[in-house]
Protein backbone atom coordinates (compact mmCIF):
# COMPACT_ATOMS: atom_id res chain seq x y z
CA UNK A 1 0.00 0.00 0.00
CA UNK A 2 1.31 3.37 -1.07
CA UNK A 3 1.56 5.94 1.99
CA UNK A 4 1.71 9.40 1.16
CA UNK A 5 2.84 12.04 4.07
CA UNK A 6 1.09 12.86 6.69
CA UNK A 7 -0.92 16.00 6.41
CA UNK A 8 -2.21 17.63 9.53
CA UNK A 9 -5.80 18.14 7.43
CA UNK A 10 -7.40 15.63 5.03
CA UNK A 11 -10.31 16.65 4.14
CA UNK A 12 -12.69 13.92 2.22
CA UNK A 13 -14.63 15.65 -0.86
CA UNK A 14 -14.12 18.63 -2.91
CA UNK A 15 -17.23 20.20 -3.28
CA UNK A 16 -18.66 23.64 -1.49
CA UNK A 17 -17.61 22.45 2.41
CA UNK A 18 -14.24 20.76 1.40
CA UNK A 19 -13.40 23.66 -0.86
CA UNK A 20 -14.22 26.39 1.81
CA UNK A 21 -12.06 24.71 4.56
CA UNK A 22 -9.43 23.57 2.27
CA UNK A 23 -9.35 27.46 1.15
CA UNK A 24 -9.23 28.69 4.77
CA UNK A 25 -7.20 25.95 6.28
CA UNK A 26 -4.48 26.02 3.75
CA UNK A 27 -4.37 30.10 3.86
CA UNK A 28 -3.73 29.64 7.67
CA UNK A 29 -0.70 27.71 7.33
CA UNK A 30 -2.05 24.21 7.45
CA UNK A 31 -0.53 21.68 5.07
CA UNK A 32 -4.22 20.30 3.61
CA UNK A 33 -5.17 17.36 1.21
CA UNK A 34 -8.46 16.89 -0.50
CA UNK A 35 -9.77 13.48 -1.58
CA UNK A 36 -12.28 13.69 -4.00
CA UNK A 37 -13.51 10.90 -5.76
CA UNK A 38 -14.10 12.65 -9.20
CA UNK A 39 -11.88 14.96 -11.56
CA UNK A 40 -12.30 18.62 -12.51
CA UNK A 41 -15.04 19.55 -15.23
CA UNK A 42 -13.69 21.36 -18.28
CA UNK A 43 -16.13 24.39 -19.26
CA UNK A 44 -15.86 23.53 -22.95
CA UNK A 45 -16.91 20.41 -22.26
CA UNK A 46 -20.29 21.79 -20.15
CA UNK A 47 -23.43 21.59 -22.17
CA UNK A 48 -24.74 24.85 -21.82
CA UNK A 49 -23.75 26.43 -24.53
CA UNK A 50 -24.21 24.16 -27.28
CA UNK A 51 -27.67 24.10 -29.11
CA UNK A 52 -28.84 20.64 -28.37
CA UNK A 53 -28.03 21.39 -24.21
CA UNK A 54 -31.25 19.84 -22.84
CA UNK A 55 -30.51 16.67 -24.54
CA UNK A 56 -26.43 17.00 -23.15
CA UNK A 57 -27.80 17.68 -20.08
CA UNK A 58 -30.56 15.44 -19.72
CA UNK A 59 -28.45 12.13 -20.73
CA UNK A 60 -26.37 9.55 -19.03
CA UNK A 61 -22.82 12.01 -19.13
CA UNK A 62 -24.44 15.07 -17.44
CA UNK A 63 -27.45 13.69 -15.27
CA UNK A 64 -28.35 15.03 -11.96
CA UNK A 65 -29.00 11.66 -10.83
CA UNK A 66 -25.68 8.89 -10.60
CA UNK A 67 -27.81 6.21 -11.52
CA UNK A 68 -28.58 7.60 -14.60
CA UNK A 69 -24.96 8.97 -14.98
CA UNK A 70 -22.91 5.87 -13.51
CA UNK A 71 -19.86 7.62 -14.49
CA UNK A 72 -16.59 5.23 -12.34
CA UNK A 73 -16.63 7.99 -9.92
CA UNK A 74 -20.17 7.78 -9.02
CA UNK A 75 -21.65 4.88 -6.92
CA UNK A 76 -24.90 3.83 -7.17
CA UNK A 77 -27.74 4.46 -5.06
CA UNK A 78 -30.75 2.13 -4.39
CA UNK A 79 -33.85 4.01 -4.36
CA UNK A 80 -36.51 0.90 -4.05
CA UNK A 81 -37.95 2.56 -0.82
CA UNK A 82 -37.42 6.07 -1.82
CA UNK A 83 -40.16 8.36 -2.97
CA UNK A 84 -37.53 10.74 -4.59
CA UNK A 85 -34.56 10.48 -6.71
CA UNK A 86 -30.94 11.25 -5.20
CA UNK A 87 -28.87 14.05 -6.98
CA UNK A 88 -25.54 14.84 -6.43
CA UNK A 89 -22.23 15.41 -9.08
CA UNK A 90 -18.79 13.87 -7.71
CA UNK A 91 -16.09 15.72 -8.39
CA UNK A 92 -13.55 19.16 -7.77
CA UNK A 93 -16.29 21.47 -7.07
CA UNK A 94 -19.37 18.86 -6.55
CA UNK A 95 -22.79 19.58 -6.82
CA UNK A 96 -21.55 23.69 -7.37
CA UNK A 97 -20.63 22.35 -10.91
CA UNK A 98 -24.61 22.04 -11.69
CA UNK A 99 -26.15 24.10 -8.58
CA UNK A 100 -28.59 27.38 -9.77
CA UNK A 101 -26.84 29.72 -7.97
CA UNK A 102 -29.27 30.62 -5.48
CA UNK A 103 -27.72 32.02 -2.23
CA UNK A 104 -30.55 32.35 0.69
CA UNK A 105 -29.72 32.35 4.32
CA UNK A 106 -32.44 30.63 6.47
CA UNK A 107 -34.50 32.80 9.27
CA UNK A 108 -32.97 33.11 12.60
CA UNK A 109 -36.27 30.99 13.50
CA UNK A 110 -35.01 27.92 11.80
CA UNK A 111 -32.62 27.81 14.76
CA UNK A 112 -35.44 27.43 17.06
CA UNK A 113 -38.05 25.29 15.55
CA UNK A 114 -38.25 22.90 19.02
CA UNK A 115 -39.04 26.10 21.13
CA UNK A 116 -41.17 27.93 18.50
CA UNK A 117 -43.00 25.36 17.01
CA UNK A 118 -42.54 22.09 19.19
CA UNK A 119 -41.22 19.88 16.73
CA UNK A 120 -37.48 18.57 15.69
CA UNK A 121 -35.15 20.66 17.31
CA UNK A 122 -33.15 23.71 18.01
CA UNK A 123 -29.64 23.97 16.75
CA UNK A 124 -27.14 24.55 18.91
CA UNK A 125 -26.05 27.34 17.28
CA UNK A 126 -28.15 30.19 16.14
CA UNK A 127 -28.62 33.01 13.63
CA UNK A 128 -26.41 35.20 14.46
CA UNK A 129 -23.48 32.50 15.57
CA UNK A 130 -23.47 32.19 11.35
CA UNK A 131 -23.79 35.56 10.52
CA UNK A 132 -20.39 36.71 9.78
CA UNK A 133 -19.49 33.08 8.39
CA UNK A 134 -22.57 33.96 5.82
CA UNK A 135 -21.10 37.34 5.01
CA UNK A 136 -17.39 36.22 4.25
CA UNK A 137 -18.33 33.27 2.33
CA UNK A 138 -21.14 35.56 0.32
CA UNK A 139 -17.56 37.32 -0.88
CA UNK A 140 -16.05 33.95 -1.47
CA UNK A 141 -19.28 32.78 -3.86
CA UNK A 142 -19.07 36.16 -5.68
CA UNK A 143 -22.39 36.96 -4.26
CA UNK A 144 -25.06 39.75 -6.34
CA UNK A 145 -27.91 40.99 -4.34
CA UNK A 146 -29.63 43.64 -2.59
CA UNK A 147 -29.09 44.76 0.77
CA UNK A 148 -32.36 45.73 3.20
CA UNK A 149 -34.45 42.55 2.99
CA UNK A 150 -36.91 43.32 5.70
CA UNK A 151 -37.71 39.68 6.06
CA UNK A 152 -34.23 39.54 7.62
CA UNK A 153 -32.24 40.68 10.69
CA UNK A 154 -29.97 44.09 9.42
CA UNK A 155 -27.01 43.16 8.21
CA UNK A 156 -23.74 43.33 5.59
CA UNK A 157 -24.87 44.39 2.10
CA UNK A 158 -23.46 41.34 -0.18
CA UNK A 159 -20.42 42.15 -1.79
CA UNK A 160 -21.55 42.96 -5.72
CA UNK A 161 -24.92 44.51 -6.93
CA UNK A 162 -28.37 42.52 -7.49
CA UNK A 163 -28.57 41.43 -11.39
CA UNK A 164 -31.36 43.65 -12.88
CA UNK A 165 -34.84 42.29 -12.76
CA UNK A 166 -35.73 40.35 -15.48
CA UNK A 167 -38.95 40.72 -17.03
CA UNK A 168 -40.20 37.48 -15.61
CA UNK A 169 -39.23 39.21 -12.02
CA UNK A 170 -40.68 42.45 -12.22
CA UNK A 171 -44.34 41.02 -13.82
CA UNK A 172 -44.37 38.49 -10.72
CA UNK A 173 -43.27 41.10 -8.72
CA UNK A 174 -46.51 43.31 -9.97
CA UNK A 175 -48.39 40.68 -8.87
CA UNK A 176 -47.37 40.04 -5.56
CA UNK A 177 -47.94 43.94 -5.02
CA UNK A 178 -51.01 43.75 -5.66
CA UNK A 179 -52.05 40.80 -3.18
CA UNK A 180 -49.40 42.84 -0.42
CA UNK A 181 -46.87 40.03 -0.38
CA UNK A 182 -43.75 40.05 0.57
CA UNK A 183 -41.07 39.93 -2.21
CA UNK A 184 -37.00 40.62 -2.71
CA UNK A 185 -34.51 40.30 -5.52
CA UNK A 186 -32.98 37.15 -5.62
CA UNK A 187 -29.87 36.38 -3.98
CA UNK A 188 -27.29 34.89 -6.51
CA UNK A 189 -23.95 32.97 -6.42
CA UNK A 190 -23.36 34.56 -9.69
CA UNK A 191 -21.48 37.76 -9.94
CA UNK A 192 -23.09 40.98 -11.54
CA UNK A 193 -20.05 42.42 -12.38
CA UNK A 194 -15.98 40.61 -12.92
CA UNK A 195 -15.32 39.72 -9.09
CA UNK A 196 -11.71 37.66 -8.52
CA UNK A 197 -11.41 34.34 -10.49
CA UNK A 198 -15.57 34.99 -11.84
CA UNK A 199 -16.38 36.48 -14.71
CA UNK A 200 -19.24 38.74 -15.03
CA UNK A 201 -22.27 37.06 -15.71
CA UNK A 202 -23.55 36.96 -19.45
CA UNK A 203 -27.11 35.90 -18.74
CA UNK A 204 -26.89 32.86 -20.76
CA UNK A 205 -29.83 31.56 -18.62
CA UNK A 206 -27.47 27.82 -18.39
CA UNK A 207 -26.72 27.58 -15.06
CA UNK A 208 -27.74 24.74 -13.85
CA UNK A 209 -26.12 23.19 -16.89
CA UNK A 210 -22.88 24.08 -15.47
CA UNK A 211 -21.53 27.61 -16.30
CA UNK A 212 -19.41 27.83 -19.54
CA UNK A 213 -17.74 31.23 -18.71
CA UNK A 214 -16.33 30.74 -15.25
CA UNK A 215 -18.77 33.17 -13.70
CA UNK A 216 -20.92 31.12 -11.31
CA UNK A 217 -19.80 30.48 -7.93
CA UNK A 218 -18.87 27.31 -8.23
CA UNK A 219 -15.92 25.75 -5.66
CA UNK A 220 -13.53 24.59 -8.72
CA UNK A 221 -13.75 28.46 -9.66
CA UNK A 222 -13.86 30.42 -6.69
CA UNK A 223 -12.41 28.06 -3.92
CA UNK A 224 -10.02 25.09 -5.17
CA UNK A 225 -7.72 27.40 -6.99
CA UNK A 226 -7.13 29.85 -4.15
CA UNK A 227 -6.69 26.43 -1.80
CA UNK A 228 -3.84 25.27 -4.00
CA UNK A 229 -2.28 28.79 -4.14
CA UNK A 230 -1.83 28.15 -0.44
CA UNK A 231 -0.36 25.12 -1.03
CA UNK A 232 -3.09 22.60 -0.84
CA UNK A 233 -2.74 19.24 -2.37
CA UNK A 234 -5.86 17.78 -4.42
CA UNK A 235 -6.00 14.23 -5.25
CA UNK A 236 -8.56 13.51 -8.10
CA UNK A 237 -9.69 10.07 -8.86
CA UNK A 238 -9.49 9.12 -5.28
CA UNK A 239 -12.37 7.55 -3.45
CA UNK A 240 -12.19 6.82 0.36
CA UNK A 241 -12.60 3.68 1.51
CA UNK A 242 -12.86 4.36 5.19
CA UNK A 243 -11.59 6.12 7.93
CA UNK A 244 -8.83 4.79 9.97
CA UNK A 245 -7.98 4.96 13.67
CA UNK A 246 -5.12 5.00 15.88
CA UNK A 247 -5.03 3.01 18.95
CA UNK A 248 -5.80 5.41 21.14
CA UNK A 249 -9.19 5.83 18.84
CA UNK A 250 -7.89 9.62 17.18
CA UNK A 251 -8.52 9.64 13.60
CA UNK A 252 -5.37 9.01 11.60
CA UNK A 253 -5.98 9.09 7.83
CA UNK A 254 -7.83 6.84 5.10
CA UNK A 255 -7.32 4.48 2.73
CA UNK A 256 -8.69 4.95 -0.41
CA UNK A 257 -8.23 3.88 -4.45
CA UNK A 258 -6.63 5.62 -7.19
CA UNK A 259 -6.33 4.22 -10.52
CA UNK A 260 -6.73 0.72 -8.98
CA UNK A 261 -4.49 1.01 -6.39
CA UNK A 262 -5.11 0.84 -2.75
CA UNK A 263 -3.49 3.52 -0.74
CA UNK A 264 -3.43 5.50 2.36
CA UNK A 265 -2.98 8.89 3.20
CA UNK A 266 -2.15 10.07 6.69
CA UNK A 267 -3.30 12.96 9.05
CA UNK A 268 -3.51 14.80 12.36
CA UNK A 269 -7.36 15.76 11.92
CA UNK A 270 -9.51 14.59 9.04
CA UNK A 271 -12.75 16.34 8.02
CA UNK A 272 -15.48 14.77 5.85
CA UNK A 273 -17.30 16.74 2.93
CA UNK A 274 -18.73 14.49 1.06
CA UNK A 275 -22.80 15.91 1.49
CA UNK A 276 -25.79 14.53 2.79
CA UNK A 277 -25.19 10.80 1.20
CA UNK A 278 -21.85 9.98 0.75
CA UNK A 279 -20.90 11.14 3.94
CA UNK A 280 -22.90 8.51 6.77
CA UNK A 281 -21.48 5.95 3.44
CA UNK A 282 -18.37 6.72 4.27
CA UNK A 283 -19.17 6.62 8.12
CA UNK A 284 -20.82 3.18 7.81
CA UNK A 285 -18.05 1.66 5.83
CA UNK A 286 -15.91 2.75 8.48
CA UNK A 287 -16.73 0.35 11.39
CA UNK A 288 -14.23 -1.48 13.53
CA UNK A 289 -14.33 -3.59 16.64
CA UNK A 290 -14.53 -0.22 18.58
CA UNK A 291 -17.00 1.02 16.49
CA UNK A 292 -18.97 -1.62 14.98
CA UNK A 293 -22.16 0.01 14.01
CA UNK A 294 -20.14 2.52 11.79
CA UNK A 295 -17.51 5.07 12.60
CA UNK A 296 -18.66 7.98 15.07
CA UNK A 297 -22.21 6.36 15.32
CA UNK A 298 -22.45 5.98 18.80
CA UNK A 299 -25.92 7.56 18.85
CA UNK A 300 -26.81 5.27 16.01
CA UNK A 301 -28.21 8.55 14.13
CA UNK A 302 -25.32 8.80 11.19
CA UNK A 303 -27.62 8.16 8.24
CA UNK A 304 -31.09 9.19 10.04
CA UNK A 305 -32.48 12.09 9.57
CA UNK A 306 -32.26 12.45 6.09
CA UNK A 307 -34.11 15.68 4.42
CA UNK A 308 -34.18 15.86 1.08
CA UNK A 309 -35.87 19.00 1.01
CA UNK A 310 -38.89 18.14 -1.48
CA UNK A 311 -39.97 21.05 -3.85
CA UNK A 312 -43.16 22.03 -5.78
CA UNK A 313 -43.72 24.04 -9.41
CA UNK A 314 -46.17 26.62 -10.36
CA UNK A 315 -46.02 27.79 -14.36
CA UNK A 316 -48.10 30.45 -15.27
CA UNK A 317 -48.29 31.60 -18.76
CA UNK A 318 -48.26 34.80 -19.88
CA UNK A 319 -48.67 36.93 -23.38
CA UNK A 320 -46.17 39.38 -23.03
CA UNK A 321 -42.84 38.32 -24.44
CA UNK A 322 -40.88 37.77 -21.28
CA UNK A 323 -37.78 36.03 -22.38
CA UNK A 324 -37.83 33.25 -19.59
CA UNK A 325 -35.22 31.87 -20.86
CA UNK A 326 -32.59 34.76 -19.75
CA UNK A 327 -30.06 34.46 -16.62
CA UNK A 328 -29.30 34.09 -14.07
CA UNK A 329 -31.16 30.99 -13.66
CA UNK A 330 -31.29 30.39 -9.85
CA UNK A 331 -33.79 33.20 -8.83
CA UNK A 332 -35.46 36.61 -10.22
CA UNK A 333 -37.55 37.54 -7.23
CA UNK A 334 -37.81 35.64 -3.88
CA UNK A 335 -40.84 35.54 -1.35
CA UNK A 336 -40.84 34.72 2.18
CA UNK A 337 -44.34 35.75 2.90
CA UNK A 338 -45.44 31.81 4.06
CA UNK A 339 -41.76 31.08 5.66
CA UNK A 340 -43.14 31.03 9.29
CA UNK A 341 -45.49 29.19 10.78
CA UNK A 342 -49.38 29.72 10.73
CA UNK A 343 -51.45 27.34 13.20
CA UNK A 344 -54.53 27.98 10.94
CA UNK A 345 -53.03 26.71 8.10
CA UNK A 346 -52.88 23.15 9.80
CA UNK A 347 -49.25 22.50 9.24
CA UNK A 348 -45.65 23.80 11.31
CA UNK A 349 -43.25 25.45 9.39
CA UNK A 350 -43.40 27.05 6.01
CA UNK A 351 -41.84 27.68 2.16
CA UNK A 352 -39.58 29.95 0.46
CA UNK A 353 -40.43 30.77 -3.38
CA UNK A 354 -38.56 32.00 -6.10
CA UNK A 355 -38.59 32.58 -9.56
CA UNK A 356 -36.97 30.73 -11.62
CA UNK A 357 -36.52 30.58 -15.72
CA UNK A 358 -38.78 27.90 -17.28
CA UNK A 359 -35.79 26.52 -19.46
CA UNK A 360 -35.78 25.80 -23.13
CA UNK A 361 -38.35 23.90 -25.33
CA UNK A 362 -37.57 20.78 -24.15
CA UNK A 363 -38.21 21.15 -20.19
CA UNK A 364 -41.47 23.56 -21.46
CA UNK A 365 -42.46 20.55 -23.94
CA UNK A 366 -42.61 18.53 -20.57
CA UNK A 367 -43.80 20.85 -18.15
CA UNK A 368 -46.95 20.51 -20.64
CA UNK A 369 -46.90 16.67 -20.67
CA UNK A 370 -47.16 16.04 -16.59
CA UNK A 371 -48.80 19.20 -15.53
CA UNK A 372 -51.57 19.00 -13.36
CA UNK A 373 -54.79 20.06 -15.25
CA UNK A 374 -53.24 20.20 -18.79
CA UNK A 375 -50.84 16.80 -18.96
CA UNK A 376 -54.59 15.10 -20.47
CA UNK A 377 -55.31 18.14 -23.64
CA UNK A 378 -54.04 17.65 -26.64
CA UNK A 379 -50.20 18.25 -27.26
CA UNK A 380 -48.83 16.23 -30.01
CA UNK A 381 -49.63 17.19 -33.69
CA UNK A 382 -50.89 20.61 -34.72
CA UNK A 383 -51.78 21.19 -30.86
CA UNK A 384 -47.55 21.06 -30.40
CA UNK A 385 -46.65 24.09 -32.30
CA UNK A 386 -49.75 26.10 -30.50
CA UNK A 387 -48.78 25.15 -27.36
CA UNK A 388 -44.65 26.06 -28.14
CA UNK A 389 -45.40 29.08 -28.96
CA UNK A 390 -47.68 29.73 -26.30
CA UNK A 391 -45.21 28.81 -23.81
CA UNK A 392 -41.62 29.06 -24.44
CA UNK A 393 -40.85 32.72 -24.03
CA UNK A 394 -43.92 33.63 -22.17
CA UNK A 395 -43.97 31.62 -18.91
CA UNK A 396 -42.62 32.41 -15.41
CA UNK A 397 -41.99 29.46 -12.76
CA UNK A 398 -42.18 29.56 -9.52
CA UNK A 399 -40.33 26.97 -7.19
CA UNK A 400 -41.97 26.00 -4.28
CA UNK A 401 -39.65 24.77 -1.60
CA UNK A 402 -40.91 23.07 1.59
CA UNK A 403 -39.25 22.52 5.14
CA UNK A 404 -38.15 18.86 5.30
CA UNK A 405 -38.75 17.83 9.04
CA UNK A 406 -36.17 15.26 11.04
CA UNK A 407 -37.69 11.53 10.73
CA UNK A 408 -35.33 8.75 11.65
CA UNK A 409 -36.99 6.50 9.76
CA UNK A 410 -35.29 8.50 6.45
CA UNK A 411 -31.94 7.26 6.11
CA UNK A 412 -29.04 6.42 4.66
CA UNK A 413 -27.43 2.75 4.73
CA UNK A 414 -25.30 0.38 3.11
CA UNK A 415 -26.32 -1.94 0.22
CA UNK A 416 -23.49 -4.38 -0.30
CA UNK A 417 -25.05 -5.87 -3.63
CA UNK A 418 -24.70 -2.49 -5.33
CA UNK A 419 -20.91 -2.03 -5.73
CA UNK A 420 -19.33 0.95 -6.88
CA UNK A 421 -16.28 0.64 -9.64
CA UNK A 422 -13.79 -0.56 -6.51
CA UNK A 423 -15.95 -2.68 -4.84
CA UNK A 424 -17.33 -0.47 -2.60
CA UNK A 425 -21.16 -0.98 -1.01
CA UNK A 426 -23.33 1.68 -2.44
CA UNK A 427 -25.63 3.25 -0.78
CA UNK A 428 -29.78 2.49 0.34
CA UNK A 429 -31.86 5.21 0.82
CA UNK A 430 -35.11 4.98 2.65
CA UNK A 431 -37.48 8.09 2.27
CA UNK A 432 -40.99 8.91 2.44
CA UNK A 433 -42.04 12.83 2.62
CA UNK A 434 -44.25 13.35 5.60
CA UNK A 435 -47.61 14.68 5.64
CA UNK A 436 -46.56 18.02 7.31
CA UNK A 437 -44.26 18.28 4.07
CA UNK A 438 -47.17 17.49 1.71
CA UNK A 439 -49.19 20.35 3.64
CA UNK A 440 -46.32 22.78 3.52
CA UNK A 441 -46.60 21.90 -0.46
CA UNK A 442 -50.21 22.06 -1.21
CA UNK A 443 -50.93 25.60 0.70
CA UNK A 444 -47.82 27.07 -1.22
CA UNK A 445 -48.80 25.73 -4.69
CA UNK A 446 -51.88 27.06 -4.54
CA UNK A 447 -51.27 30.39 -3.31
CA UNK A 448 -48.65 30.19 -5.95
CA UNK A 449 -51.13 29.67 -8.61
CA UNK A 450 -52.77 32.83 -6.83
CA UNK A 451 -49.84 34.72 -7.16
CA UNK A 452 -50.08 33.92 -10.78
CA UNK A 453 -53.76 35.19 -11.36
CA UNK A 454 -52.21 38.39 -9.67
CA UNK A 455 -49.97 38.86 -12.02
CA UNK A 456 -52.44 38.60 -15.12
CA UNK A 457 -51.50 35.10 -16.32
CA UNK A 458 -53.78 33.18 -19.04
CA UNK A 459 -53.14 29.53 -18.00
CA UNK A 460 -51.43 28.15 -14.57
CA UNK A 461 -50.45 24.50 -13.46
CA UNK A 462 -48.80 22.42 -10.74
CA UNK A 463 -46.22 21.06 -12.78
CA UNK A 464 -44.08 19.32 -10.10
CA UNK A 465 -45.97 18.76 -6.67
CA UNK A 466 -43.49 16.90 -4.64
CA UNK A 467 -40.00 16.18 -6.43
CA UNK A 468 -36.45 15.80 -4.66
CA UNK A 469 -34.39 18.97 -4.84
CA UNK A 470 -30.80 17.59 -4.88
CA UNK A 471 -30.40 18.95 -1.15
CA UNK A 472 -29.01 16.64 0.89
CA UNK A 473 -29.46 17.35 4.67
CA UNK A 474 -29.39 16.09 8.13
CA UNK A 475 -27.81 12.48 7.80
CA UNK A 476 -24.80 13.46 10.84
CA UNK A 477 -27.34 15.44 12.93
CA UNK A 478 -25.76 18.58 15.38
CA UNK A 479 -26.41 18.59 18.78
CA UNK A 480 -24.89 19.33 22.14
CA UNK A 481 -25.99 15.77 23.69
CA UNK A 482 -23.97 12.56 22.35
CA UNK A 483 -26.73 10.69 22.88
CA UNK A 484 -28.85 12.51 20.85
CA UNK A 485 -26.47 13.75 17.61
CA UNK A 486 -22.88 12.70 15.80
CA UNK A 487 -21.51 15.89 16.12
CA UNK A 488 -21.38 18.68 17.93
CA UNK A 489 -21.64 22.74 17.28
CA UNK A 490 -18.20 23.05 15.79
CA UNK A 491 -18.79 20.23 13.78
CA UNK A 492 -16.50 17.63 15.52
CA UNK A 493 -17.81 14.26 16.37
CA UNK A 494 -18.32 13.48 19.90
CA UNK A 495 -17.09 9.86 19.76
CA UNK A 496 -13.46 10.59 18.02
CA UNK A 497 -12.30 14.37 18.70
CA UNK A 498 -9.76 14.94 15.43
CA UNK A 499 -12.83 13.70 12.73
CA UNK A 500 -15.49 16.04 12.09
CA UNK A 501 -18.42 16.75 9.16
CA UNK A 502 -18.32 19.61 7.98
CA UNK A 503 -21.32 19.55 5.32
CA UNK A 504 -25.21 19.04 4.93
CA UNK A 505 -25.22 15.90 6.82
CA UNK A 506 -24.71 18.43 10.37
CA UNK A 507 -28.08 20.18 9.62
CA UNK A 508 -30.24 19.51 12.38
CA UNK A 509 -33.27 20.78 10.67
CA UNK A 510 -33.72 21.29 6.56
CA UNK A 511 -35.09 24.46 6.50
CA UNK A 512 -36.63 25.78 4.06
CA UNK A 513 -34.29 28.09 2.32
CA UNK A 514 -31.25 26.91 -0.43
CA UNK A 515 -28.55 25.13 1.89
CA UNK A 516 -25.26 25.79 0.12
CA UNK A 517 -24.48 28.72 1.73
CA UNK A 518 -25.34 27.58 5.17
CA UNK A 519 -23.40 24.66 4.18
CA UNK A 520 -20.18 27.16 3.52
CA UNK A 521 -20.60 29.02 6.44
CA UNK A 522 -20.30 25.98 8.64
CA UNK A 523 -17.40 24.83 7.08
CA UNK A 524 -15.61 28.21 7.28
CA UNK A 525 -16.56 28.17 10.99
CA UNK A 526 -15.24 24.94 11.54
CA UNK A 527 -11.97 25.57 9.80
CA UNK A 528 -11.90 29.27 11.92
CA UNK A 529 -12.05 26.91 15.21
CA UNK A 530 -9.32 24.89 13.86
CA UNK A 531 -7.41 27.78 12.84
CA UNK A 532 -8.02 29.26 16.81
CA UNK A 533 -7.24 25.93 18.80
CA UNK A 534 -4.58 24.40 16.69
CA UNK A 535 -2.67 23.96 19.90
CA UNK A 536 -5.47 22.52 21.85
CA UNK A 537 -6.76 20.34 19.00
CA UNK A 538 -6.18 16.58 19.55
CA UNK A 539 -4.29 14.80 16.93
CA UNK A 540 -3.05 11.71 16.46
CA UNK A 541 0.66 10.87 16.00
CA UNK A 542 0.29 7.47 15.26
Amino acid sequence: MTVSPTADVLIVGAGASGATAAKHLAAAGFSVVVLDQGGWTSQSDLPGDKPEFELLWGNHQWHPDPNMRSRAEDYPTNLDDSEQPVYMYNGMGGSTVFFAGVWSRPMPSDFRVRTLDGVADDWPISYEDLLPHYEATDYDMGVSGLAGNPAYPPGGAPPLPAHPIHLTGRKMAEGLNRLGWHWWPGYSAIPSRAHGRQAQCERLGVCRTGCVIGAKGSADVTLLPEALRHGARLETGARVARITLDENGLANGAVYFQDGQEKFQPAKVVLIGANGIGTPRLLLMSESARFPNGLANSSDLVGRRLMLHPFGSVVGLYEDDLEDWMGPAGTQIECMEFYETDASRGFVRGSKWHVMGTGGPLEMATRWQIGEGVSEEPFWGEQFTAKMKQAVGHSIDWIVHAEDLPEEHNRVTLDHDLRDADGLPGAKISYTTSENTHRILDFGLNRALEAHEAAGATKAWITFRNFSSGHNLGTAKMGDDPETSVVNRWGRTHDVPNLYVIDGSVFTTSTATNPTSTICALARRTAEYLVENRREQEVSTA
